[in-house]
């Protein structure tokens, strides 16, 4: 793959928001959640409104995708867009630090709102991959922006949590101190990383479109057109629905690990060492996948991450040593970044070059759906069981389905072949 400046550009927005993705949703905000906001509360009680506010967030991305994607493809504004979310879930995290102790609502609101903004971002994001890539290196390009993701996002955490060591280094008081501060921190990494893709990744020239129609009433008409299409082609559909079941798994143990190690009993700190393995571990894996994938199909790659996932979830119920939640760490970050990279270009090879944002408002829909009901799920079990290793068992079969179903997926879509 040869890279260029337009590329690097592009993927560096992995780095920028990914910090977002490490710090807040899988490290310190469910941390700070059960500790500060909910001091005093039940941790199955806690786990069950942190996965209350992650699925309706999810909820509203999922319904907003699609019209949203349709609206950036017709005006032809998709990295407008983006810089629009991501402003959102900027301010949003860097809010976070003015959330006094126990106003868990207040925090829930804003860490959700944050989310809508992040999660919005990357449909647009996604949706540029096709324009900086080709059908030759996409699995490389798409890679690299996870690979640098996983790098950027441990980079910054390694910094937050040398700090929560040593906060008197800042002149702070607490490790409470420190973690507050690490929400703006996130917020001006992601304003600062996100410029190259502002000023570097060149968009498609906008098509002259009839000002006078409803930019919404176009959007809703174009995502009832594109979702006939998508129904029309088997294998995107099939896709779809595989990706919707396994990236359900793999979302929900992503913003669920730390708040399930809390609720084992696992020390801070030491769950916060295991996402920083995690991280490190992300960053050559996604690039090794990238190549996998070129060498021996995309699919076959994905079929080598979810076997990973299996094999986490079912140690995962039955672990009682931090050893072991070291272990899953590790195993998770070999398959993580592969399994997000190689879905991404494997469906950015059977959409229509034009319509980018709409079909991948469809795929962003799709995994937003499927982070509804896992957090939800796992919450639900952890809370009526009274054992939160019940929670976890539940996104077994998710794994499964989801690689049943991608093994009918025939090699082709609407494009192009992969």
């Amino acid at each position: 793959m040869r890279l260029t400046r337009q590329k690097l550009s592009w993927a560096m927005y992995d780095w920028a928001n990914s910090a977002f993705a490490t710090i807040i949703i899988a490290g310190f905000f469910p941390v700070f959640f059960k500790q500060f906001w909910n001091a005093g509360i039940p941790a199955t009680e806690s786990t069950f409104r942190l996965g209350l506010v992650n699925s309706l967030a999810s909820l509203v991305i999922m319904l907003m995708a699609p019209v949203l994607g349709a609206i950036a493809d017709h005006l032809g504004r998709r990295k407008r867009m983006l810089v629009m979310f991501a402003a959102l879930g900027m301010y949003l995290t860097g809010a976070l630090y003015l959330v006094g102790a126990g106003n868990w609502i207040l925090a829930a609101c804003f860490y959700g709102a944050a989310i809508l903004g992040f999660s919005g971002s990357n449909i647009f994001y996604d949706s540029l991959l096709p324009f900086v890539s080709n059908s030759g290196d996409v699995d490389r390009t798409s890679a690299l922006g996870f690979s640098l993701g996983y790098l950027g996002g441990g980079i910054l955490l390694a910094i937050c949590v040398l700090l929560t060591r040593h906060p008197e280094w800042l002149g702070l008081d607490s490790v409470s101190d420190v973690i507050r501060l690490s929400f703006v921190l996130v917020a001006i990494w992601w304003m600062v990383f996100s410029l190259p893709l502002i000023f570097f990744v060149k968009e498609p020239a906008r098509q002259m479109h009839d000002a006078s129609r409803s930019v919404l009433l176009v959007g809703f008409r174009r995502v009832g057109r594109t979702f006939h299409e998508v129904r029309q082609h088997r294998n995107v559909w099939l896709f779809l629905v595989a990706y919707w079941l396994y990236i359900d798994g793999v979302d929900t143990i992503v913003r669920m690990a730390v708040d399930y190690g809390l609720s084992l009993g696992f020390e801070q700190k030491s769950l916060l060492l295991a996402l920083l393995i995690t991280q490190f571990t992300g960053f050559p894996a996604a690039l090794a996948f990238g190549h996998l994938g070129d060498r021996y199909g995309t699919r076959n790659g994905i079929f080598l991450a979810l076997g990973i996932y299996i094999l986490v979830t079912v140690h995962g119920a039955l672990m009682n040593q931090i050893w072991e939640f070291y272990f899953l760490a590790f195993a998770i970050g070999l398959a993580q970044g592969g399994i997000q990279a190689l879905s991404r270009s494997m469906y950015a090879r059977m959409i229509p070059a034009d319509r980018t944002a709409e079909y991948f408002g469809f795929y962003n829909m799709m995994g937003k759906f499927a982070a509804i009901l896992g957090p939800l799920i796992m919450g639900w079990m952890a809370a009526t069981t009274g054992n939160p290793r019940a929670g976890i068992l539940s996104l077994l079969v998710l794994f499964v389905a989801g690689g049943v179903l991608l093994t009918r997926v025939r090699v082709g879509g609407i494009k192009d072949t992969y």
